[in-house]
């Protein structure tokens, strides 16, 4: 039901005086001509005076309370200002207020989300960055002390420090892509490319990596042939380096990773199936955020930044596309992800 206006509220209010002042003349014996007159007169005086009173002093200052809220929102796709002060203020400040609270709520949820968000991130950088500083460190002071004459470590020491520098020098690297990811300061350069091309390619980089735990890379059947995408190519390489390095690190040794390609009326679904140890259920929602790793353990002795599925994330959406990931404990994972077909 909506708010009354001013002259229905008016109205109310001097009928309710007229009816008192009629009452009180009939108590005092006024006789039914007077009785009449009273009631006529108060009811004409009360409805001028209530319908001024809320008009002007009430009425007019919940609308300049309203133009208030309007100017914060003023953002927003909505009525003119005009039009809207036509409608009842009384509803359109409470329905204005109602909606204002609705938003602060969602943005406190999301600014305390963020905010653990935040804690998390800056953890795990530190953490990442502790991890070869300190084994540096630790390297060059053994140096220092001594141990750059002894031709026995020396080297081994040097070796490796620079292979720290060098995770350090990934970490950043990634660190740098994603942020320009996140904050959208790059542009995608799209074309028409062989995808399966391209997959060919990233195998022949990726050879030596797979031949050293003995890994087959390959095409499922019916798969190795053409298949036409528009998307940026290089960052299309970065997805597919990204995703068969970790087939390859977390793989079975003497294993399979098998590529396969699905028409999907203007899409294309590219997957990347393993048959390696899988993935515990739990772990596969938050397997794109940044640093997540399934088994900590295992993952920092095999190297990496932890960043790389989340970079694979944000390109894939980047081209207005979707990723996903699917695994069996014991039997193996698959990813997969959407492009444009050509």
């Amino acid at each position: 039901m909506k708010n009354p206006r001013p002259s229905i509220l008016s109205l109310y209010s001097s009928f309710a005086v007229a009816v008192i002042s009629a009452l009180v003349a009939i108590m005092i014996s006024v006789n039914w001509v007077d009785i009449l007159i009273i009631f006529v007169s108060v009811f004409i005086v009360g409805y001028i005076v209530f319908f001024y009173v809320l008009q002007i002093f009430i009425y007019r200052k919940i609308k300049l309370v309203y133009k208030s809220i309007h100017h914060l929102k003023a953002g927003k796709e909505e009525p003119t200002l005009k039009e809207r002060l036509n409608e009842d203020p009384l509803e359109m400040v409470n329905k204005e207020v109602i909606e204002w609270e609705h938003e602060k709520v969602i943005e406190i949820e999301q600014l305390k989300k963020l905010e653990v968000y935040r804690k998390e991130f800056v953890a795990n950088v530190t953490h990442e960055l502790k991890t070869p500083l300190f084994s540096i460190q630790g390297y060059i002071h053994t140096l220092l002390d001594g141990a750059l004459e002894d031709e026995a470590v020396n080297k081994m020491f040097l070796e490796k420090a620079s292979r720290n520098v060098d995770r350090l020098t990934n970490l950043i690297a990634d660190l740098e892509v994603i942020t320009q990811l996140e904050s959208g300061s790059y542009s995608l350069e799209q074309e028409v490319f062989d995808i399966h091309m391209l997959t060919q390619d990233v195998f022949d980089s990726l050879e030596f990596k797979a031949s050293a735990r003995k890994i087959s890379l390959s095409f499922k059947k019916g798969c190795d042939q053409p298949f036409y995408v528009f998307a940026d190519k290089e960052k299309i390489r970065q997805v597919l380096i990204n995703l068969l390095d970790n087939s390859i690190k977390y793989g079975k040794e003497s294993g399979n990773t098998i590529i396969s390609f699905y028409e999907m009326d203007e899409n294309l679904l590219m997957e990347i199936t393993d048959d390696g140890n899988g993935i515990d259920e739990h772990h596969l929602i938050r397997l794109f955020e940044r640093f997540y790793r399934a088994d900590k353990s295992r993952s920092r002795d095999i190297g990496g930044t932890g960043l790389g599925l989340s970079i694979v994330k944000h390109i894939v959406e980047a081209h207005n596309q979707t990723i996903n990931v699917r695994s069996t404990v014991g039997v193996g994972t698959t990813f997969g992800f959407t492009l444009l077909r050509k």
